[in-house]
Formats: structure tokens, C-alpha cells, sequence
């Protein structure tokens, strides 16, 4: 076999030369020298190697001293041009780091494997971790098309002997690389432009479409500390920001390797895929790395020079077509990105669906820890989780609250068949033909809706123009009201359980955590709110319990997790108050409330910034993130509407009895169904275990109660309804909320999984049962009546009394606006102005918040009374082109109007309908406004801060950094 010299390439390595210097001694293969080149060490590499080695006389040693800029590829450089320098000619070199120690047998193995193999010129062997010494870390490397470095291993892999076959790679790891001297310098060595990671798979690319084969023999074993890559070392080429160094040198080396006619679709590939790589890092919080993902994207993408270079050398060198196919099936799968990518949305399911969940298991480690005692034997029940091996559906049909959850969600899908399609009506209004319409009302200072208007769009825009964005806005709408109440079992359920695992060590039983869920889920499809349109309070309970179980977190033990849960909790309540204003001041009470009491419990609590921050935290979130709305709403004198629940005005009020029945008017279903509720929450009192949660689920529905009470006394003015009552659909979710929640405590007293169940009277136990019974009818009737008469006033549509022909005009452009004259001079006249389609959802409540405009209703009654040419003129400039008199119309204001010179009749399909046309056409700009500068600067504001609260707020997820490429 021909003879081997060893390059070693070292760089302040004193920690892990001495087991690779006897690593190097101890080879079974024979070794004709070691020629290592050590780049500005500040450790005594060089003369550990020195010293080390040239104990050997044997084995001729020979040590260049090179500065600390000596990228790896200039090393090895130097070294193979000194070989002869000092007597070496070799056939091959085997290039190890200096924190890499080859087994006994590596080297003979991998010159078996270049003995039986005679095409291959590069071999490398099994590198497994160092200090662990049987973790996996690559057993040959590709990588994929978005740069990720592919090992084809899973995370944390022990050697088994699984890899044992030797195959041909797209590269192998430098560490270790068995390499023909003669084929390294005809593909040039290794590229410049790569110092210190990636040239590896670069140069495997570049051998690969030069028609040669590289092989991992993993019988050869070498281990690897990855100092570099894990932060250990530093050098003056790595610097502080390892993972830059390492995207800059994916994106360098599948850009400059790629096919020519695929370099702009592939730049192009790979900036978007640096964006969403961005954003998954900002996700899990590494903002260090999103920014490094940035600096490297910039780094390459505006300096071509360098790329081009790379690229016209390898052209230079190709002595024949490059084979790209041999390429192409050495490269990672086109699918593997999307699998990674699905694998990180998975992760991060999983976490936010066990944050809640851990508080309490946090919480009842430590009391075992107070309490050491070991926990009470019980029998495996259908409550446990580890479910025997058996067929997911033969499980599932043997679960029967599975299968009571399933018709329970099929009952909420019928009950809401009515919002397949287009819905509107009661509260409702119509959503718009595109996701534009919503975009141009969020970002918009002035709206031409009535007469103009700079009252602000409501806040639940912006999310319902994100969603539309992908879904389309009727899609969207339908999407929300029939997974609402889906939603709301879902997300009750998860809160109700991490109660119960408060409560007790076993929890509530699943047949419990179902019927409390399940009524929840009912509360604002019974009470009426889905049938008349109040869609804000359907999504309202969807969220609601998803922010009680986030505000749980309050209660961590560690403060670091309790300002998590402020940011998350703020984010929920920011969603909460966009579809239900009242929410935001119903929970600042309540949190002063409890701020306020723990203040009075524990003293030192009020001192320590870390139990009231979180809580004043979470409050001050929605007020930042929707300052677009509330600001504005405030100085344009439309702050009514932060006291309302979203929708269409007017709509019925609520008294009192209403929000004990749960009820909305006459729309819901019969009244004693929802009074069972409250006597349940009463009788849950009665049970001593569970007699404290009880009645703070008391206090919190008699603090929702005591915020009604203004609330129900009060009015605000809206346009064309004259009064409105502000919104008790939060009130009334939270109070039903706290009662099924006491009801479901009281419940957990009395069953056997209570670790001290309470004995009752043979008397008593005939009332539980019947009380049991009557508790257990509430979910199924409610069911039973929202799958047949959910929707009562859905899908009305009233007719306008606007020609067809003048909507599908208005449609065209903003400035071809209606005015509907309504009534007669004698009875007094209403008007308003219609644009575009009518009114749309989020439209209708900008103008119901807007003032009346002065100069317009004068406008208005100079054209009834004694219309005149200015007055037709300043209709043009308000940008109005068509008059319309609805039937019936009052002759007199007709005769007028007929008159008017600049007015000419217009037709109408009912014969009692009058209606004209502006004869002068109105300009573009007619129907624009003045732009508000605050309120941009709010805007940017906003789109700022709400990725940063989504990332804080976040669940934290384990995670192993993927390596872009070393």
C-alpha cells in the first residue's frame, strides 16, 4: 500500500492534542510522516506537536508556524506544497483537526476500504462525539436544497452498528478525510472563499461533478470534540457568531455550485427561505440567530464578486461537462426541507399544549417534596393516558367520552350549518369581496364611508385581513363561526383539567371535564349570540378559556415563567378585546382584584415586582398593541365604542335576569335551561375539599356582576340607532364560565378519585343522583336545540331599495357614492350615504361612531326643502352621484329634486322609488380625506410589537440547532 502523511491543522488545541498525537502514534497503518501546521495558537500548539512527536524518530515531523487569519483551506494549501520540503511524497494525506482523534485501526481501515475500492479519492470515516464517545455525528453529510446540513441521523443517535455499510457520499467531514494528493490538486484544494465551514461539502460537490467518488467507511472511527461549530473555540475567522460563519457558507456553496440556469430561481429560493428560517428562530426566541440568518443572506447577496469568482474557477477546472446527475442523487431529497419544517411545527403544538399543564405538575413536585409520603395505590382507570396497544379505532369506540366528544362536535358543525357560504344578518353585516377591503380600512386614516370618516377601524380587522389574506373573507367568517364553538370545547377542557390537577393529584374525571367543557362551549350558542349575529361574543368564548388557561401561569413558581405567561396571556387578551372591548376593563378589575388580595394574604407581595408585573404586564399589552384603535377612537370622539361588543347596532340591551339565564333578549334558548347553572354553582358550595375553589370561582363571577352593573345603567350615542347599551356578552361568558367551574369542583368532592372523598347520607346521595341527572340534561338539551333552531336570524338579507345598476357603479369607485334620502318633511327625513357594496363587516360601526356631519345634514335639507345648482355641486364634491327616495317617497322632495338643475331622473325597478343622477362627474379625489400622521406612526408602532409579544409570549421548546454546514 502506498504510504500516507498526515496533515494536522491546529489552532489553540492544547486541550485535545495530546489524545491525538497518541491517537496518531497509536495506528495500526504505517505512517511515512505528520506534517502539522498550527495558525497563530496562543497555547503552545505548535510546540506541544514539537515535543510530542519528535520523540519518534521514526516518524518524520515537521511544524509550520502560521498568523491566526490562516483559513483552513490556505493550511491545508501550505501543507501539501511542503511536503517535499521535507521529504514526503505521498500517494495520499490524511487530514485531521486538532481536536479530532482517530481510532487505533481508523487509518487502516480507510485504506482497505481505498484498496477495494480503487476509483474512490476521498474516504472518510464515522465520526462519532467526543467526550461521549458513542453519539453519532455524521457517517457521510449532504445537504439540502435550503442549505441544512443532512447527516441522515436522528437527533442524539448512539452507535449501533446501523451505519456500517460502506457507500458513496456527497462529502465526508474533513476530520478524518482520507484524500488522494493528486485528486485534491486538481480540483484546487479546498475554496478560499470558505475559511473555516462548508468546504468540506463544497469540495465533495466539486469531486462529485468532476466524476470522481467520495466513500464513508464507517469501520473507520474518529472522534470529534466539533470545538468550532459548539462556540468552544473562537478564532479570528469564526468570531463571536458561529452560526453566521456557518449560513454564510451554505448559501456560498449552493450558489456557487449550482447549474447555471438555476442561480436566479436558486438566489431567489434561498433569500425567502432565509426570511421563514428568520422567523422559526425568532419563534423559539434565538434572536442572535435570526440575525445572523440576516447578516448572512446580506453578507453574500451583496458582494457577488467573490461568487462569480468561485464560479468561473470551477468552470476553469472542468476538463469535461460536470455530471450533474451523480450530483443531483448524492443531494439531500427535494422534500426533506418541508418534512424539517413540519417537524418544528409539531414541536411547538406540543409545547403550547403542555404549558398549562406543567404549572400544576410543577406545583405537585413540590408538595411531594414537602410531603414525601408515596401516593395512595388506586386501580388503572379509562382516565389514564397510557392506553393499551390496541387499533385507534377499536380504542375510540370503546372510549365513550371519545365518542360523546365526537357527537358532541358533530352537533356544533350541524347547529352551524347556516354559516356555510355567505352570512349575514342580525349583528351580522356582510363581509367584503376581498381581504383588500380589510387591509385598505386597517391602514386607512380617512374612510370613505357616509360623508367621510376618521373614526378608526374597529380592532379585530386586522386579524380577520390576515386570515382572509389565505382564506378569503367569506371563507373566513364561516371558518370562525363554525369552529368557534370546536374552539371552545377544546380550549374549556384544557383549562378545566389543569384545575382539577390543581385541586387534586388525579384530577377531574374525563366524564366530568366533558360535561363542563361541553356547557361552556354552549354558553353563547344557547344564549343566543351565534343566532343573532353576535359573532364577537361566539369568538369571544372560543378565546376566553385558552386566556384563562394562559393566565395560570400567573401562579408559577419560577418568575422568569410568570413573565412568559405575561406576554402570552397579553397577546390573548389583546384577540379577546378586539371581538369584545369590554373584556379588557372586565380583566383589569378582576386583576386588581387579585393583586389586591394576594397584597392582604402575603404582604411581601406587593414588594416584589416579579408577582404584580406580569399580571400590569399583560393588562398594558392590548393597550399597546391596539393603540390604532383605542387613540384615535379617543380624540376623533367615538371612545363609546370601547365599550361595546362588535357588530351591527342597534341590538337588544341585557338586564340582569339576562346575564343569570344567560341569555341575549329573546334569541336563545328556553330561559330555565340556563338557570341551572347557578344553582349548581350554589350547591357546590355545600362540599368542604373543594369549598375554596368554589368560592373563588364565586368571586370572580361576583366581580364580572359588579362591572355589569355600570355598564347596564349607561348608553352610548351611535348614528342612526340613537342609543346603545354597552356590551355584557363578556360579562356574561365570565360568569357562566366561573359557575361551570364551581359546578365541576363541587363535583370532584364527590368522586372516588378525590384522595378524601366525602360520605354522604343515603338521602343525600338520592339528591346528588338527581341533581347529577338534571346536571348532565344541560349540555345534551342545549345541543339538541342549537343542531335544530341555532340560527334564527342568519342569512336575512333586507333590501336596500337601491337600484341594482347604482350599486354595481358605487362598486367601481368610492366617489360614485348614493345618497338615500329616507322619510318626508313632514315626519322628518334621515339620509345616509352608501359606497362601494353597502356596508361590510367592520364598516358598520365607523359609521355609527361618527358624528354627524353638520354641514351635510343642511346639505341634505337644502335639497328636500329648496334645492338649488350649489347644493348639487357640493353633493359632487363630496363625492355623491346618485339620489335615491325609497319607497315611499315623499312626492314633495320628489317635485323638487325633478326641478333641480345638475339632476337628471333616474330609473328604479319600483315604480314608487325615485331616484336621480348628478349630472356632473365627480372627481377621484372627491371622496378622500385628510391622512393622519399619529396614526401611521401607531400603525408602524403595532407591526412592530406584535412579533416581538408573540415571540416573548411563546412556549419554550427543546431543541437541538440543526448545523447549516461545517
Amino acid at each position: 500500500m502506498s504510504d500516507v502523511a498526515v496533515v494536522l491543522v491546529s489552532h489553540d488545541g492544547a486541550s485535545w492534542l495530546p489524545a491525538v498525537l497518541d491517537g496518531i502514534r497509536a495506528q495500526t497503518a504505517p505512517i511515512a510522516g505528520v506534517l502539522a501546521v498550527d495558525t497563530g495558537s496562543k497555547d503552545g500548539s505548535a510546540d506541544l506537536i514539537e515535543s510530542a512527536l519528535s520523540a519518534d524518530p521514526a516518524l518524520p515531523v515537521g511544524v509550520l508556524r502560521e498568523s491566526g487569519r490562516t483559513s483552513y483551506p490556505q493550511a491545508v494549501a501550505l501543507a501539501t506544497a511542503a511536503l517535499q520540503e521535507h521529504g514526503l511524497d505521498p500517494e495520499w494525506v490524511w487530514l485531521l483537526h486538532d481536536d479530532s482523534n482517530p481510532a487505533p485501526d481508523a487509518l487502516e481501515q480507510l485504506l482497505a476500504a481505498a484498496f477495494a475500492r480503487p476509483e474512490a479519492d476521498f474516504l472518510g470515516p464515522k465520526l462519532r462525539e467526543w467526550p461521549s464517545l458513542k453519539r453519532l455525528l455524521e457517517v457521510g453529510v449532504t445537504v439540502s436544497a435550503t442549505g441544512r446540513r443532512e447527516t441522515g441521523l436522528e437527533r442524539g443517535e448512539y452507535d449501533q452498528g446501523q451505519h456500517d455499510r460502506v457507500r458513496e457520499v456527497l462529502a465526508v467531514n474533513s476530520a478524518g478525510l482520507l484524500v488522494r494528493r493528486t485528486a485534491l490538486e486538481e480540483l484546487g484544494g479546498f475554496d478560499e472563499h470558505l475559511p473555516m465551514f462548508g468546504n468540506d461539502i463544497d469540495l465533495g460537490w466539486r469531486a462529485a461533478a468532476a466524476g470522481r467518488t467520495t466513500l464513508v467507511v464507517p469501520k473507520a472511527v474518529v472522534f470529534h470534540a466539533e470545538a468550532a461549530h459548539r462556540g468552544i473555540r473562537r478564532t479570528p475567522l469564526t468570531g463571536r457568531h458561529t452560526h453566521y460563519q456557518e449560513r454564510r457558507a451554505a448559501l456560498f456553496t449552493l450558489l456557487a455550485n449550482c447549474r447555471g440556469r438555476a442561480l436566479p430561481f436558486q438566489a431567489v429560493r434561498l433569500a425567502l427561505g432565509s426570511v421563514l428560517r428568520m422567523l422559526g428562530f425568532l419563534v423559539v426566541r434565538s434572536v442572535g440567530e435570526a440575525l445572523d440568518e440576516l447578516a448572512a443572506v446580506v453578507s453574500v447577496y451583496s458582494r457577488p464578486g467573490p461568487l462569480l469568482e468561485a464560479r468561473r474557477q470551477r468552470r476553469q477546472r472542468q476538463s469535461a461537462p460536470p455530471d450533474h446527475d451523480r450530483v443531483t442523487r448524492l443531494l439531500a431529497p427535494w422534500w426533506l426541507p418541508y418534512r424539517h419544517g413540519l417537524d418544528l411545527v409539531s414541536d411547538l403544538a406540543a409545547a403550547a399544549s403542555n404549558q398549562a399543564a406543567d404549572v400544576a405538575e410543577r406545583r405537585r413536585a413540590a408538595a411531594a417534596e414537602r410531603d414525601p409520603s408515596p401516593p395512595v395505590a388506586r386501580h388503572k382507570t379509562d382516565d389514564d393516558e397510557d392506553f393499551e396497544d390496541t387499533g385507534l379505532v377499536a380504542r375510540f369506540l370503546t372510549d365513550p367520552v371519545a365518542v360523546a366528544l365526537a357527537v358532541a362536535a358533530l352537533a356544533f358543525v350541524i347547529g352551524a350549518r347556516d354559516a356555510f357560504g355567505a352570512v349575514s344578518g342580525g349583528a351580522l353585516s356582510p363581509v367584503p369581496d376581498g381581504a383588500g377591503d380589510w387591509w385598505a380600512l386597517h391602514y386607512e386614516s380617512w374612510h370613505p364611508i357616509g360623508f367621510g370618516s376618521a373614526v378608526p377601524a374597529p380592532p379585530y380587522v386586522l386579524p380577520l385581513a390576515l386570515a382572509a389574506t389565505l382564506l378569503g373573507t367569506v371563507t373566513t367568517m364561516t371558518v370562525l363561526l363554525v369552529a368557534a364553538a370546536p374552539l371552545a370545547l377544546w380550549g374549556a377542557w384544557r383549562f378545566l383539567r389543569v384545575i382539577g390537577r390543581l385541586i387534586s393529584r388525579y384530577g377531574a374525571p374525563r366524564w366530568l371535564l366533558l360535561w363542563g367543557a361541553t356547557s361552556y362551549a354552549l354558553v353563547p350558542l344557547v344564549a343566543g349570540a351565534w343566532g343573532g349575529g353576535r359573532w364577537g361574543v361566539v369568538v369571544a368564548a372560543a378565546v376566553l378559556p385558552w386566556l384563562a388557561h394562559a393566565a395560570l401561569g400567573f401562579a408559577e413558581p419560577e418568575a422568569a415563567r410568570r413573565w412568559r405567561a405575561a406576554w402570552r396571556t397579553g397577546f390573548l387578551l389583546t384577540l379577546l378585546t378586539a371581538v369584545a372591548p369590554v373584556t379588557w376593563w372586565l380583566c383589569a378589575v378582576l386583576g386588581a382584584v387579585v393583586v389586591a388580595t394576594s397584597a392582604v394574604v402575603v404582604r411581601s407581595a406587593i414588594r416584589d415586582r416579579s408577582v404584580w408585573g406580569p399580571p400590569a404586564t399583560a393588562l398594558g399589552v392590548p393597550a399597546v398593541l391596539l393603540a390604532p384603535w383605542w387613540l384615535p377612537a379617543v380624540w376623533e370622539g367615538a371612545g363609546g365604542g370601547l365599550f361595546l361588543d362588535v357588530g351591527r347596532w342597534p341590538t337588544a340591551p341585557t338586564d340582569g335576569l339576562d346575564v343569570l339565564v344567560g341569555r341575549f333578549g329573546e334569541l336563545g334558548a328556553p330561559w330555565w335551561l340556563g338557570l341551572v347553572l347557578p344553582v349548581l354553582a350554589l350547591l357546590a358550595l355545600v362540599p368542604r375539599p373543594t369549598r375554596i375553589g368554589v368560592v373563588l370561582c364565586w368571586l370572580v363571577a361576583a366581580v364580572a356582576a359588579v362591572v355589569a352593573v355600570p355598564l347596564g345603567l349607561t348608553t352610548v350615542d351611535v348614528y342612526g340607532a340613537a342609543t346603545q347599551q354597552p356590551g355584557l356578552g363578556p360579562v356574561l361568558l365570565v360568569v357562566h364560565g366561573a359557575w361551570i367551574t364551581a359546578a365541576l369542583l363541587g363535583a370532584m368532592a364527590l368522586t372516588e378519585r378525590s384522595p378524601s372523598p366525602v360520605v354522604l347520607p343515603r338521602v343525600a346521595q338520592a339528591a346528588t343522583a338527581v341533581v347529577g341527572l338534571v346536571a348532565a340534561a344541560v349540555p345534551v338539551a342545549g345541543l339538541v336545540w342549537f343542531a335544530g333552531w341555532g340560527g334564527d336570524e342568519l342569512q336575512s338579507h333586507p333590501e336596500s331599495g337601491i337600484p341594482v345598476y347604482m350599486s354595481q357603479q358605487a362598486q367601481k369607485a368610492p366617489e360614485y357614492g348614493i345618497l338615500v334620502v329616507r322619510g318626508s318633511v313632514a315626519d322628518g327625513l334621515t339620509y345616509q350615504v352608501e359606497r362601494g357594496d353597502g356596508p361590510t363587516l367592520g364598516e358598520d360601526e365607523i359609521a355609527a361612531l361618527t358624528d354627524e356631519d353638520a354641514d351635510a345634514t343642511t346639505l341634505v335639507g337644502d335639497l328636500a326643502t329648496a334645492p338649488a345648482p350649489e347644493a348639487v355641486d357640493a353633493l359632487t364634491e363630496r363625492g355623491i352621484r346618485y339620489v335615491v327616495q325609497p319607497a315611499p317617497a315623499d312626492g314633495a322632495v320628489a317635485t323638487r329634486l325633478d326641478a333641480t338643475a345638475g339632476l337628471e331622473r333616474a330609473s328604479a325597478e319600483d315604480p314608487t322609488t325615485r331616484a336621480w343622477q348628478v349630472l356632473r362627474e365627480p372627481e377621484p379625489t372627491s371622496a378622500e380625506g385628510p391622512r393622519s400622521w399619529a396614526r401611521i406612526l401607531l400603525l408602524v408602532l403595532q407591526a412592530v410589537a406584535i412579533p416581538v409579544v408573540v415571540v416573548l409570549g411563546l412556549p419554550t421548546m427543546r431543541r437541538s440547532r440543526p448545523r447549516s454546514m461545517e
